[in-house]
């Protein structure tokens, strides 16, 4: 008998029943399978952004080739820079930056208030509240277009960066209220209520205590308003003549555009959302936690 023997008897001389591995075998299928879906879901999503990206930075050579080459063979900045030097791109780049952000700040001070009361406050109609916050969503922006040009126009508020803002936030408001709501429903009243016996108002138990803990809920949902506003056209190119926004500036100039034109476009549409979120990353997972270590 050897000495690893001597050390580790089997368990039939111990009289213990044998361990039963199945359990940890299963669980280490399971995280296989989510790290492949994972990486399955990643690829699904950033493939499409690499190769709009690797067009973007292509010499209309390389552009016009075929077979294209799934690696950068010529590199060239020539695409985004007479696209960036086009009439009205840099105008519309900086109204759709001042929109966003302008649609993320008034979307939370309406709609964080608004799920503050949805999750603490019990009152009639609250469940048909909600489920009209969901079906105004349903509603499409083209059926609202016209009496939105119309009232934009008699106010005097027509191709206006603010006539864009409230649209943009009209539209993710719903969103906002849901989001925060379930947020505020997580944060315990157990801390809210010892804020309120230590001498804090309503007001300032939910400022000074609440607030806090819903950071990552709130900036969940100003990546969802952020991406929403930078992303939405129709709204914008209908109310909008002279002050469009970059989704609304590309569009109206893309059927006469060349291919270099639409790809350098398309690439610089996507880059400001991805950033934004790489900002609020640290927020999310705070949100949504570490994982196992």
């Amino acid at each position: 008998m050897n000495a690893l023997e001597t050390t580790n008897p089997p368990a039939a001389a111990t009289g213990l029943p044998p361990v039963d591995r199945s359990p940890l075998r299963r669980r280490r299928r399971v995280r296989i399978l989510k790290q492949a879906a994972a990486v399955a879901i990643s690829l699904f999503m950033g493939v499409p952004v690499y190769l709009i990206g690797l067009a973007a930075f292509s010499t209309k050579d390389a552009l016009n080739a075929f077979p294209k080459s799934f690696l950068p063979v010529d590199v060239s900045t020539g695409t985004i820079d007479s696209f960036l030097s086009s009439t009205g791109i840099g105008p519309a780049a900086v109204n759709s930056l001042m929109t966003g952000l302008l649609t993320v700040v008034l979307s939370l001070v309406i709609g964080a208030p608004a799920g503050y009361a949805l999750a603490r406050f019990a009152f009639r109609g609250r469940d048909a509240y909600q489920l009209v916050l969901l079906l105004t969503r349903a509603l499409p922006i083209v059926v609202l277009s016209i009496p939105l040009a119309q009232l934009f126009l008699s106010t005097g508020m027509y191709d206006t960066v603010t006539a864009v803002v409230l649209i943009h936030t009209a539209l993710a408001l719903p969103t906002t209220v849901l989001i925060t709501s379930s947020i505020f429903v997580s944060v315990p009243r157990d801390v809210e209520e010892a804020a309120l016996i230590f001498g804090c108002t309503r007001f300032g138990a939910f400022r000074q205590v609440v607030m806090p803990l819903a950071v990552p809920g709130l900036a969940a949902s100003s990546v969802f308003t952020f991406v929403l506003s930078w992303n939405e056209v129709l709204g914008a190119a209908i109310t909008t003549l002279d002050h469009r926004t970059l989704p609304a500036q590309v569009l109206t100039s893309l059927q006469q555009s060349p291919l270099a034109y639409r790809f350098a476009g398309g690439f610089l549409l996507v880059v400001p959302a991805l950033v934004f979120i790489a900002l609020m990353r640290r927020y999310l997972l705070n949100m949504w936690g570490n994982g196992p270590r």
